[in-house]
């Protein structure tokens, strides 16, 4: 039984090795009443098959909509040079045994909003569905408790160095959620990249032996392989759950009022989150920018979600 403590979320993903992480901590942490996939890390039909994955592993009995094959405007583009040909590194996870409910998560986002009071959105892949949702219904700003998205940043990028994967892969589509007037969080890499984990979590993970543990643990090991900040360091950032936890863990986080847009035109930084950072102007401030956490709790958070794992949920 989900506790009604727990914050509502509908969460947007393209798995990808830390999407996957990141359903873990939001299995734990929150009551999860839907998935959506979108096409990012890996084609929408790898990101869909890899949330029907975790969905079974988890034992999740929230509905799962496929989204956006492409994004708005430009090329499909994706990392699997990042997350591994199909997403999920070198995680070796049974075939699910389901499909999805539908290839309309723009379709569910909607009514599901419409049905309940309090969601929050945590999309941590590119925002084409929920660019396309507010497209199709602009009240949906208003409906929801707030769009917690990870990517961007104040300052860094890791496609370019001005753009974050996430908002390079359509910027359209971010251009017109940060326009839109929600209630926006940004968790973007200047954030994410505090909270690292690699190797040594798996470590503790694999001592666990349970299977939801073994995977987490093979994913945290690709992770640490593959996202290596220093050489020889076997750490990455872990930059999807720390977007779920804003939600579920504020109190972990410190943020600032800023004006952000989306640049679409820049030879060099299409893509760019632009972060106004002039305390002194007084510009409209349409996001909520995250700069510090406490990387050592949220760590914490995310391991205890592997090792409290109840698949009677």
């Amino acid at each position: 039984m989900v506790s009604e403590s727990k914050p509502k979320i509908i969460l947007d993903c393209d798995p990808g090795v830390d999407d996957a992480i990141a359903i873990i901590t939001a299995c734990r942490w929150a009551n999860i009443v839907g998935i959506t996939s979108v096409s990012g890390n890996v084609s929408i039909e790898h990101t869909t098959s890899n949330a029907l994955k975790m969905k079974k592993l988890l034992n999740i009995a929230a509905p799962l909509h496929s989204g956006a094959s492409r994004p708005i405007a430009s090329e499909p583009f994706h990392a699997s040079h990042v997350h591994g040909q199909t997403g999920l590194g070198d995680t070796n996870l049974p075939e699910p045994d389901d499909l999805a409910d539908s290839d309309d998560a723009v379709g569910f986002i909607l009514e599901k909003t419409r049905e309940e009071e309090g969601i929050h959105l945590v999309p941590i892949g590119p925002l084409t569905n929920i660019a396309l949702a507010i497209k199709a219904d602009p009240s949906l700003v208003n409906r929801v408790a707030s769009i917690t998205l990870m990517g961007g940043g104040a300052g860094v990028g890791n496609v370019t160095p001005a753009a974050e994967f996430n908002i390079f892969a359509d910027p359209e589509a971010a251009d017109l959620v940060f326009r839109s007037g929600a209630q926006l969080n940004m968790v973007g890499l200047n954030l994410t990249h505090q909270v690292l984990m690699g190797s040594m979590h798996a470590d503790y993970c694999y001592e666990l032996n349970t299977p939801v543990a073994k995977a987490a643990g093979d994913l945290l090991n690709f992770n640490g392989r593959t996202h290596g900040t220093e050489k020889g360091s076997h750490l990455g950032a872990m930059h999807d759950p720390c977007a779920v936890l804003a939600v579920t863990h504020p109190d972990l986080f410190t943020s600032k009022p800023r004006s952000v847009v989306v640049e679409l035109e820049g030879a060099h930084t299409r893509g760019q989150t632009l972060v106004d950072e002039r305390d002194w102007v007084d510009t409209e401030k349409n996001c909520n920018v995250y700069y510090g956490v406490d990387s050592e709790k949220a760590i914490g958070l995310i391991l205890q979600a592997v090792s409290e794992f109840d698949p009677n949920g």
